[in-house]
């Protein structure tokens, strides 16, 4: 299966180049060891600035026994899924954490946050460090803030953070791939879509690696057409 993704040239004039799925969905952040050609690869989708159609918010067909407003999220597949109903759900697409950055568990929306300010984790910021990157102490929010337009904040059953984050981001290309530091990546629109729906306390199920999350059943019966067509489906 291949994937088109237009470049833009410096003369304005698009580039039709057939990009095979994996690769792209493949590459990490920070990854060492990379083929010239999957490098390559990469660069086209940055600098495309598209978001594969099957990543972008529709209302699907989902069987689940979770509760309205309960969020799945699926890292394995990228997507987040908001529970309507037992049949019903608003899935949307996202980027999810690089190799040795996954995870698995239960969780619930602590808080919420407009425009949301940045403070590196200790850990980042040593991590960046070593690469050669200098992180800024804090970062005040705005269209380049990392954490993009809105953040639900992440925190355990017992009520601590988790660190975690459901945010938007500056760097809307990496929606479908494993780029981030362990938080849910969606575009910005996506991102303000889902933050006028979920809840403070709202149940967070991450299916990652580990199977920390236990049980769950969901299964995604495709594209709801006709709600889509002509629900109300705006934002």
């Amino acid at each position: 299966m291949t994937r088109l993704v237009h470049v833009l040239l410096a003369g304005g004039v698009a580039l039709a180049t057939l990009l095979p799925a994996a690769s792209a969905n493949a590459f990490t952040a920070g990854q060492t060891g990379s083929s010239d050609a999957a490098s390559s690869d990469i660069i086209r989708v940055a600098q495309s600035k598209q978001v594969a159609p099957k990543y972008h918010r529709r209302m699907v067909r989902l069987t689940t026994d979770e509760r309205p407003g309960t969020i799945i999220v699926d890292t394995n597949n990228k997507y987040l899924y908001l529970v309507e109903s037992k049949n019903r759900a608003i899935r949307y697409g996202i980027g999810v954490g690089r190799e040795g950055f996954g995870w698995s568990g239960v969780v619930k929306v602590g808080r919420k946050a407009e425009w949301p300010g940045w403070t590196p984790p200790p850990e980042m910021v040593a991590r960046e460090r070593k690469k050669g990157r200098i992180l800024p102490a804090y970062q005040e929010g705005g269209i380049n803030n990392p954490l993009g337009a809105r953040a639900l904040y992440l925190y355990s059953k017992s009520g601590g953070d988790t660190s975690f984050r459901i945010h938007g981001t500056n760097e809307p290309w990496s929606i479908g791939l494993n780029m981030s530091s362990g938080c849910i990546r969606m575009m910005n629109k996506d991102v303000e879509h889902l933050y006028e729906r979920a809840d403070i306390g709202a149940k967070v199920i991450v299916v990652g690696p580990g199977g920390k999350q236990g049980k769950v059943s969901y299964d995604d019966r495709g594209v709801d057409v006709l709600r889509t067509i002509f629900g109300s489906f705006g934002g």
